[in-house]
């Protein structure tokens, strides 16, 4: 039951964020109650991810190394930055397109690297593929993109040491309902 529901919350986390790139007419007809729609179905998509994760039996498929941890919080820690505001307020990322779509790529991959159950591969990888999708899609309907004005490097420092203390946050509660993310 588990994995039917991991899969339903992946599935539906698809449908409903590519929902508008793919069936734009009827996302449009919606007006602006679609927004409200799309919220929810991720609200559900989330908590069917979540309880379909925990529901799930362990099948390992591989064991990660233990140093896979420092590595993952490194790359967990660019991929927080990178969702952060820097990409439109900072210097850094300006010239990157889908500097959130990025850092959810780059944290799907790092979870990969440090859980090597089945589960898990279904959840970040499928997390990992729909971002990649995403991209692909939103450049193929608005191919026509210009950086906005950059930022300064100052509020990139801004935005890094509050990912700092976001990760440290993150990995506090992260440590609370699961594993530690910061090792023994």
């Amino acid at each position: 039951m588990g994995f039917v529901l991991l899969i339903l919350g992946v599935a539906l986390w698809w449908a409903a964020h590519l929902f508008k790139r793919l069936m734009p007419a009827q996302r449009a007809a919606m007006g602006n109650g679609g927004k409200g729609v799309v919220t929810l179905l991720l609200v559900a998509a989330i908590l069917l991810m979540i309880f379909g994760y925990r529901m799930t039996d362990t099948i390992f498929v591989w064991a990660p190394p233990t140093f896979m941890v420092h590595i993952n919080n490194l790359l967990v820690l660019i991929a927080i930055y990178m969702m952060s505001p820097a990409g439109q307020k900072g210097r850094l990322l300006n010239k990157m397109r889908h500097p959130m779509l990025g850092g959810m790529k780059l944290w799907a991959f790092a979870h990969l690297l440090v859980n090597g159950d089945l589960a898990s591969i279904v959840l970040f990888g499928g997390l990992l593929a729909w971002a990649v999708v995403e991209v692909i899609v939103i450049n193929r309907s608005e191919p026509d993109w210009t950086p906005g004005e950059p930022g300064t490097y100052g509020k990139d420092a801004i935005f890094f040491v509050a990912s700092i203390v976001l990760l440290g946050i993150i990995g506090y509660i992260h440590g609370l309902v699961g594993p530690s993310p910061f090792g023994s």
